[in-house]
């Protein structure tokens, strides 16, 4: 029996249970119902966090599905909306909506998979859904009633779904893996999978991005994420493929013929594959120009009278067409130039750093490390960006001429003064692109000098502190970027001219066309022509946009160029000015005939080195000796081949090692430096160590040879550092070893044990040749070379050379009147049964603390941290103002366009207003929508300049004030990455970013509110997938965020890396390792490239989703436009919204691209205010405890109880050290390496503060005073003497202070006046380069002294000041400090007792601990810790072997 139900709206009778329309009802309610928990379940899962994309491997089935879903749900939904269009009393178009929503939410359950509840509901409802409307259609089908199409569309459906839930509960059913979890494919099993492996569809949609980006939702990115490249992506292939192009080009002569050879290799080599990306980017325009032409096809047909549907939707099917066209061509363009453009990048910076090692003396003097940095960091990474911005360029002006082929297509000759006028703005922008150039150009160039500064000061901060220059210092670095600034703000301001110039031709054209059809009747002034004519300059704000862009990026790529041309360019080392052979041991290893050799080629006349000749043995050790500035260094470098040969002949046999005398160590710990590359051998690992008496430092170190050493040694004392290059060179087991100075770092006994246990033990089968001023080791060598003045005056024996008399004699004699009665303790003391006990243990290096390394890893933000960087910018900017003024602009603009097109769509329809009425409004409107552009433009400069300036400041502030501990554990390449490419972003990216994010923002406001106005409807379908698109982009940023930030931290190790090679290139070279830095920098830029290559994937895979998205809103509209019928809304507001319409995805998806570049950039302003908030040191100057201007006038020095630790918990270095040094006196501090000595002195100069206790000079406690105050008081000579680029007079004098007299006093007293007499423009000649490379350590020490002279404090300190110095000129120095330095307090740190002996007072450290004080013959009178020192110095100096030491250390 039936039962009666009543009557539903979509029935046509009353119904009862048995009839369809009831149980269709049921049907539709029990959807509704699966629907809402599904929904419900999604939300809880989305703010979870547990939800991902389908994987791969069942895409096809559940693809093939959701296309099904979505066509049946645009067939209903178009149902339904023509129902609702043709008879508003009919309901069945509720019907047809809710049948539609129902597909359509199938279709997204298709692609979700997230926890087992929304699994379980999902496939629940897709086997209900299959078998309800199976069970309908049978039903149907038995009663015998007509069929409809409707009632079987679907049944396909149904089908596949059937087909999905069986496959996905057979897959649920079976045993669950790891891609269940979400990660849904690994990452780190088969790095090369995602890619490599792809299938078409997952290329051309970039799913092969899916596992990555779901497993930066689910938690933060770590670097052992992330893929690495493919094969084809790596550098090592780039740079193989430009240097075979290179090498062609210079092979055919191409030098003489064109001027850039570094563009025309790489135009070679990637000329293929850039024809794909070209085919990509010509689809794309003619898709983008097509777009206009359909606005007015599809005005067109809302006028006709006899509308067609088949028509209308054939014109939809093609709209479709265009957009998915559009939309894959532009999003692998895109992805193909940024791929190829970083395989350029790859392979330019291989190719300049290999080139640092290759270049000669004069390249480098040429080219700074600082220089070669930028090289790399600025311009080879610039290169990343090239191909997409000269693709770009390109296409946009194919863009704007085809554009104005169709503007010649719809209204004739009316169109032609229009092109008329966008030929004007072209050749217009001609000078401001020339200024441009020239901006760009002078802007890198002054770029260079400010980071070529900033390295060197960087590098040398420990002495600017201690002599408290940083002021001044820090005015040069500022000066720097004053100039900087300069041309960075007219680029700016030009390029915010061209922005207006190319905003405001877009209207002029617009309206100079209309006025021509007008006159010239060659189209009618309709709702088509106008609507059509508006869009095409709409579609030409593309090029508007990008064009100056485009230019300035083009100019900036172009200055890059020619950077790295001249530097590819630059003198390479000549490989044949040394004969390299394997080793005869019967005949001579080392020989040299008449050899001549210059460092300055101009100066063949004048050769550094002359009538060399050289004749040594198998197992020889050779010593070289003579004053400073003889040429003993560069002799070791002739023999490296590191000296261009003037004439002659050097041979040398077998490999080698090479010790320099500047210490060269590099980031990493211990282990990696002593071993080089080479496999560990426990046994000769461990001799190494033994021979370089760097066993019990090992030992006390809590790291052991693990221990980090950070950038340049820096937390190692100078004997460490020289003993760890020592033993670099005996692991190497090379067969001649060229040992420049060795032992000049380390005190006398060490010095004693390193020449016994290491030259005449470990490298007594191999060919030694040993530059030292240590005299007392002559009398062991197998030869003696005499150098004076660049030749060699004397060889021979000890012996022989002391019965010959003249230069040596005299370095002997000096030598023995500096050890004075130090020869009546050796005599007293039976050696022999000498039992010297270092009374501790040599001390823990000061930076090794208690399970911590010292470098640590690099500090990065994870996750999202929110608004904080954007309020950053503006905060630290004060840019508020500017903000708000720019904010302004931008909407005034978008106001005025939107009032200007809508007065046209208005007008139109009015025919009692005149056609110059209509076109003078519509001029005057869009003249004033331009002047808003202009304001926009320039306070977006003056936002940016201000935020550079803010920011720059802030940094160099922070730096400058920061204390020594910070550049102790930071490394050199942090700072310096933050100072230029991030700086860099500052300057250009952010400001050019945050406009592009406003403008398309309020742009989309305005479209969307038009087409609301026009069809209300599609407001809904724009919410959603304006809801979606946020979802989406979140997803993305998750990932993308920690991909830019690990590329923070990847690019550093890059540039130190590069530095690091270009400071000890010399030995990279002697020792044959080459290859092997190499190939880690091959590894080191392609980590820093995948970061890159994904960071762009990942920005083509979120912008192609989002552009479906907003397609969907696009198709909305026109799907409705076609609808509705003519006459319900106006052609001229039909017009309006489509062309918004057209522009809304374009809009998105530029809002879309610049918001992640914001957001990525924006990272920038987060690393430089990290800098920023560095702890400072004291201020330099206390105002109310400022000491009076004669302080201190005695300079007695009182210590009370002082104690050291250089980080909170960590171990004390001095242990509570009482005494006073007396006013005037003279005091010696000796000790071991390691002891407290260089603390003392850091402790002195408050290079770190005291954990306890005071140091009082003259009754002030100087913690109480500014550091200014302090250190301008103190004098000290260095242990490693510094000198800056520039002229003479700013190394001796950077302040200022003195007068040409008494700067050649001080020149005279320090022996350098003669030498400097003879350079041709004396004290102003620029003579001293990077870091004093081009002057002896010997005579950097004697400029520091020369320092000390014209400053006359009260108080002096010598830290080792004349370790690098012969016997002779240290004689000589310390009478000239004995003089000059009479009535002050000398405080000496001193590795020769010689140094200390005279000295009033002697102090002696041990393990942090004050173990002696008194007067030195005091001391040597009794059985002392000061007299066992003695007795050895003296052993050492007589000829005692080690073994007659028995030393515990």
């Amino acid at each position: 029996m039936a039962v009666s139900t009543g009557s539903l709206p979509w029935c046509d009778v009353e119904q009862n249970l048995a009839s369809s329309c009831f149980q269709r009802s049921v049907i539709y309610l029990i959807n509704l119902l699966f629907l809402g928990i599904f929904y419900l379940l999604l939300a809880a899962s989305c703010v979870s966090k547990q939800f991902t994309v389908r994987s791969r491997d069942r895409s096809w089935t559940f693809v093939a599905a959701a296309v099904c879903c979505l066509v049946t749900s645009i067939n209903f939904l178009g149902a339904g909306l023509k129902l609702l269009i043709d008879s508003a009393n009919d309901v069945f178009w509720v019907a047809c909506f809710v049948q539609g929503i129902i597909c359509l939410s199938l279709a997204v359950s298709l692609f979700v998979n997230g926890s087992k509840w929304i699994n379980i509901v999902t496939y629940v409802w897709w086997v209900s859904f299959a078998l309800l409307d199976s069970a309908e259609k049978i039903e149907i089908l038995s009663q015998g009633e007509g069929i409809r199409v409707y009632d079987f569309i679907t049944l396909p459906m149904s089908l596949m779904l059937l087909l999905c839930s069986f496959t996905s509960l057979k897959a649920y059913a079976a045993p669950q893996n790891c891609s269940e979890t979400g990660l849904s494919d690994p990452l780190l099993t088969d790095k090369h999978r995602n890619l490599a492996t792809a299938g078409f569809f997952s290329i051309l949609t970039f799913s092969w991005m899916n596992p990555l980006l779901v497993a930066g939702f689910k938690k933060p990115l770590s670097p052992e994420d992330i893929p690495s490249l493919v094969p084809e992506d790596e550098a090592e292939l780039a740079y193989t493929k430009f240097s075979q192009a290179w090498d062609t080009l210079l092979a055919g002569g191409s030098l003489t013929k064109e001027r850039n050879l570094v563009f025309r290799a790489i135009a070679k080599v990637y000329f293929k594959e850039n024809i794909f990306i070209a085919v990509c980017a010509f689809f794309r325009t003619v898709a983008v120009v097509s777009l206009p032409l359909m606005l007015y096809v599809f005005v067109d047909y809302a006028n006709s009278d006899h509308r067609d549907l088949r028509i209308g939707f054939f014109n939809l099917a093609c709209l479709v067409l265009l957009k998915l066209v559009e939309s894959l061509s532009m999003r692998h363009w895109y992805f193909a130039a940024r791929r190829s453009g970083m395989r350029i990048r790859s392979a330019l910076m291989v190719a300049a750093y290999k080139k640092q090692l290759k270049l000669s003396s004069s390249g480098r003097k040429m080219h700074s490390s600082g220089e070669i940095v930028n090289y790399i960091a600025v311009d080879a990474y610039r290169m990343g960006e090239f191909l997409w911005w000269f693709h770009s360029g390109w296409s946009v002006t194919l863009q704007l001429l085809l554009s104005t082929l169709v503007l010649f297509g719809v209204v004739g000759a009316g169109a032609f003064p229009g092109l008329i006028l966008l030929l004007l703005c072209g050749l217009l922008n001609l000078p401001f692109a020339k200024m441009l150039k020239n901006s760009q150009t002078q802007f890198m160039m002054a770029q260079d000098k400010r980071l070529r500064s900033t390295s060197e000061i960087l590098n040398s901060m420990k002495v600017i502190k201690l002599q408290s220059w940083e002021e001044e210092f820090k005015r040069q670095i500022e000066y720097f970027r004053a100039d900087e600034f300069k041309w960075l703000a007219k680029a700016q301001l030009t390029k915010a001219f061209g922005t207006f110039l190319y905003w405001l031709s877009p209207t002029i054209v617009s309206a100079v066309i209309f006025v021509a059809c007008a006159l010239l009747n060659s189209a009618p002034l309709n709702a088509s022509t106008i609507f059509t004519v508006l869009a095409t300059p709409r579609v030409m704000s593309e090029p508007v946009r990008l064009i100056p862009e485009a230019i300035s990026a083009i100019i900036q790529v172009n200055v890059s160029f020619d950077r790295i041309n001249n530097f590819l360019l630059g003198d390479e080392l000549k490989t044949d000015e040394v004969e390299r052979s394997v080793l005869e041991k019967s005949g001579s290893v080392v020989d040299t005939q008449a050899g001549n050799f210059s460092w300055d080629p101009e100066m063949i006349k004048i050769p550094t080195l002359m009538n060399i000749n050289l004749d040594i043995k198998y197992g020889q050790t050779v010593a070289v000796c003579g004053p400073v500035g003889a040429g003993k260094s560069s002799l070791l470098h002739a023999l490296l081949g590191e000296i261009p040969k003037v004439s002659g002949t050097v041979k040398v046999s077998g490999s080698i090692a090479y010790v320099s005398q500047t210490s060269w160590i590099q980031s990493g710990t211990i282990r990696d430096n002593i071993l080089y590359g080479k496999p560990m051998e426990a046994r000769r690992y461990n001799a190494a160590i033994e021979a370089c008496a760097l066993d019990k430092d090992i030992n006390d170190f809590r790291h052991g040879d693990l221990t980090e050493i950070g950038q340049r040694g820096i937390n190692l004392s100078g004997g460490q550092k020289q003993r760890i290059q020592l033993a670099r060179a005996v692991y190497a087991d090379a067969d001649v070893y060229l040992l420049d100075d060795p032992f000049s770092a380390v005190d006398a006994h060490t010095a004693g044990v390193l020449f016994h246990k290491c030259v005449e033990d470990s490298l007594r089968e191999k060919t030694v040749i040993l530059v030292t001023h240590q005299v007392e080791f002559l009398s062991k060598v197998d030869q003696i070379l005499v150098m004076e003045e660049g030749r060699i005056t004397q060889s021979g024996k000890y012996e022989d050379l002391l019965q010959m008399g003249t230069a040596f004699h005299q370095l002997v004699n000096a030598h023995n009147e500096s050890l004075g009665d130090l020869r009546q303790v050796g005599i007293n003391r039976e050696m022999g049964d000498i039992d010297v006990v270092d009374k501790v243990k040599e001390e823990i290096t000061t930076m090794d603390i208690r399970g911590i390394q010292l470098t640590q890893e690099e500090e990065k933000e994870s996750g999202y941290v929110g608004l904080k960087p954007f309020l950053d910018y503006f905060r630290v900017s004060q840019g508020w103002f500017l903000l708000s003024a720019t904010v302004l602009g931008q909407v005034g603009f978008v106001v005025f366009q939107a009032a200007s097109t809508y007065w046209l769509a208005f007008a139109i329809g009015i025919p009692k207003l005149s056609t110059a009425m209509v076109i003078g409004v519509y001029s005057v409107i869009s003249t004033l929508s331009a002047g808003f552009v202009y304001s926009r433009a320039v306070t977006t400069v003056y936002l940016g300049l201000k935020a550079s300036k803010a920011f720059f400041s802030g940094f160099t502030n922070a730096v400058f004030k920061a204390p020594m501990l910070f550049f102790d554990s930071t490394p050199v390449g942090r700072i310096l990455t933050r100072a230029s490419s991030d700086m860099n972003i500052l300057d250009f990216d952010i400001p050019s970013a945050f406009i592009l994010v406003v403008a398309p923002a309020v742009e989309l406001t305005a479209a969307l509110i038009v087409m609301t106005y026009v069809t209300w409807q599609v407001i809904i379908i724009a919410l959603l997938a304006l809801a979606a698109t946020k979802v989406v982009q979140d997803y993305y940023l998750a990932s993308a965020r920690e991909l830019i930030r690990i590329n923070g931290t990847t690019k550093a190790p890059v540039m130190n890396y590069a530095s690091e090679t270009s400071l000890g290139v010399v030995t990279i070279r002697a020792f044959g390792t080459v290859d092997r830095f190499f190939k880690s920098y091959l590894n080191l830029v392609d980590a820093d490239a995948a970061l890159f290559f994904l960071s762009n994937a990942a920005m083509e895979w979120v912008i192609m989703r989002i552009e479906i998205l907003q397609n969907v809103t696009l198709f909305t509209c026109a799907l409705l436009l076609i609808l509705i019928p003519k006459g319900y809304i106006a052609p001229g507001l039909v017009g309006l919204s489509l062309s918004y319409a057209l522009t809304l995805t374009q809009t998105q998806v530029f809002l879309t691209r610049w918001y992640c570049t914001l957001s990525n950039s924006i990272i920038s302003v987060e690393r430089i205010k990290q800098y920023m908030s560095i702890p400072e040191e004291p201020p330099a100057v206390v105002d109310g405890r400022r000491p009076p201007s004669s302080w201190p006038s005695d300079g007695t020095i009182h210590l009370q109880e002082l104690k050291i630790r250089y980080r909170p918990n960590a171990p004390l270095v001095l242990k509570g050290i009482s005494c006073t040094f007396r006013e005037g006196t003279r005091v010696g501090v000796v000790g071991r390496t390691g002891s407290g000595k260089s603390t003392l002195i850091s402790a002195l100069f408050r290079l770190v503060e005291p954990a306890g206790g005071c140091i009082l000079i003259d009754g002030v406690d100087i913690s109480k005073i500014g550091l200014k105050d302090l250190r301008m008081k103190l004098s000290i000579i260095p242990q490693e003497p510094t000198l800056f680029r520039g002229c003479i007079r700013t190394n001796l004098d950077p302040l200022g202070f003195y007068s040409d007299d008494e700067i050649w006093k001080a020149l005279e007293k320090c022996q350098l006046k003669t030498t400097i007499s003879n350079l041709p423009n004396k004290l102003d000649a620029s003579e001293v380069s990077e870091e004093g490379e081009n002057w002896s350590v010997g005579q950097r020490q004697l400029f520091c002294l020369g320092r000390v002279l014209l400053k006359r404090n009260k108080i002096l300190v010598l830290d080792e000041a004349t370790a690098s110095i012969d016997s002779a000129t240290d004689a000589i120095i310390q009478k000239t400090i004995r003089e000059e330095f009479a009535e002050c307090t000398v405080i000496t740190v001193a590795h020769r007792v010689p140094t200390v002996i005279d000295s009033d007072m002697v102090m002696v450290l041990s393990f942090g601990d004050l173990v002696e004080y008194n007067e030195p013959w005091k001391l040597m009178e009794t059985d002392s810790y000061f007299s066992k020192l003695v007795a050895e110095y003296w052993a050492s100096c007589s000829g005692h072997s080690s073994q007659n030491l028995q030393v515990h250390i």
